[in-house]
């Protein structure tokens, strides 16, 4: 189990207290859904909708980019 869980309602990581998910815990989700890219970004995708809930004042395309938009990066899989 991770430390770097989200913090609601501000969304910062339990583990470093960077906007979560912070550069750890994209590495865990990167190892945990190896080769099933498009089930991370659905994973990530619930969080999102969950954050543009909490966080109304936050522009739509930076979350977007915080929560899901670094999965189409390639990663050490290549995806």
């Amino acid at each position: 189990m991770t430390t770097h869980g989200p913090v609601m309602p501000v969304w910062s990581c339990g583990g470093c207290d960077l906007p979560w998910p912070c550069p750890t815990r994209r590495r865990e989700l990167r190892a945990e859904y190896a080769g099933a890219p498009v089930s991370l970004a659905l994973y990530l995708g619930a969080y999102l909708v969950q954050a543009s809930e909490d966080m109304p004042w936050a522009p739509a395309g930076a979350l977007h980019r915080r929560f899901v938009g670094w999965t189409r990066e390639a990663g050490p899989q290549g995806w």
